[in-house]
């Protein structure tokens, strides 16, 4: 008589799922596990029922959070498999000893490294100003750079200041590389043997904020880097600088940078503005001039939310053929991250 499968429990509405799983990744799924799906926010009657059964269980942003508690009330659990990154926040710390917690983090990298890059571009080419110039009913733009030529806009020579490097900021160095631009890194864990392969140099992060015309956030957002970019830190900045953040709105402070845009001295490329997430429509930096706004798409492709799938799919396969996951997240690696 063959074992019976394992019951996995999702935890993600309809669309959501799919746009993670597929039917052949649900097929996949299929084969070795048992499942059903259940789209509360919270842990409802129904979910805490469908728990008390569960072996396995998938969870996404939609997800309830879990505390401490939540062996009582799904005692055969062992697996909890996230599809995103950010795990800290969604369950007690506790559960990373009692539970095996995996999750996704590494197909959204590149692509986030890639919207930092295109703000770069577009920050060095000043590319806002002359769509500004030619939306007037004047070619004076054209007479002016023909006599004086643009003044230094490019990544060439120049300083990027990269907070952070971990997956994102490696994958931002590894694509800055063929631009010639001098890395300039703040990141107290980072390995130098890391930074000496992309080229790049570390440095304190007064000293990084100081040298930097363009700066990129790529830290985790824990406990030391929260509001690491206040007013005092923004004022560290080169006139003219662009902050540019792909990773968590929490580590600068909105208000702050939003004073130093509406002044002009700075400018912003911004993805998120977590925990002001959506921005409300009425915030200046949806309408200030030198700001660029994002609807935290860095990693939103249907790709990167597919090889996330993939990615699960490969420890809940191992999990159920009793093999150790390769993506698990222990409670030591909590510290350094969001």
């Amino acid at each position: 008589m063959r074992p019976a499968k394992p019951v996995l429990l999702v935890l993600a509405g309809p669309s959501l799922f799919n746009s993670f799983f597929d039917a052949p990744r649900r097929r996949r799924l299929s084969r070795l596990y048992r499942w059903r799906r259940a789209g509360a926010r919270s842990l409802t009657p129904a979910v805490r029922s469908a728990l008390a059964r569960t072996d396995a269980l998938l969870t996404t942003w939609d997800s309830p959070r879990f505390d401490a508690s939540l062996p009582s009330v799904a005692p055969r659990l062992r697996l909890v498999a996230h599809c995103g990154g950010e795990v800290k926040g969604r369950f007690a710390r506790p559960l990373f000893e009692r539970l095996t917690i995996t999750n996704a983090a590494g197909p959204m990298a590149p692509y986030v490294a890639e919207l930092a890059v295109t703000f770069l571009l577009h920050a060095a080419r000043n590319v806002d100003a002359y769509r500004e110039a030619l939306r007037r009913p004047s070619n004076d733009v054209y007479a002016r750079l023909h006599t004086r030529g643009a003044g230094n806009e490019t990544l060439r020579g120049r300083t990027v200041g990269l907070l952070g490097f971990g997956r994102i900021g490696q994958a931002v160095a590894a694509l800055l590389r063929p631009f010639g631009a001098r890395l300039l890194v703040h990141d107290p864990y980072g390995s130098l043997a890391m930074l000496r392969r992309h080229g790049a140099a570390r440095a304190p992060l007064r000293r990084v904020l100081a040298a930097s015309p363009f700066l990129v956030l790529a830290a985790a957002l824990t406990d030391e880097t929260r509001g690491m970019l206040d007013a005092r830190a923004l004022g560290l900045l080169p006139d003219g600088a662009t902050v540019i953040n792909v990773a968590r709105g929490g580590l600068v402070d909105l208000d702050a940078l939003t004073r130093e845009v509406r002044r002009g001295r700075l400018r912003c490329a911004l993805d998120v503005t977590d925990p002001l997430e959506p921005l409300p429509p009425r915030h200046p930096l949806r309408r200030l001039r030198g700001a660029v706004l994002t609807p935290h798409v860095g990693s939103a492709q249907a790709d990167v939310r597919r090889q996330m799938a993939d990615v699960l799919l490969s420890d809940l396969e191992r999990f159920a053929r009793g093999r150790p996951v390769r993506h698990r997240v222990t409670a030591a690696m909590l510290e350094r991250m969001t």
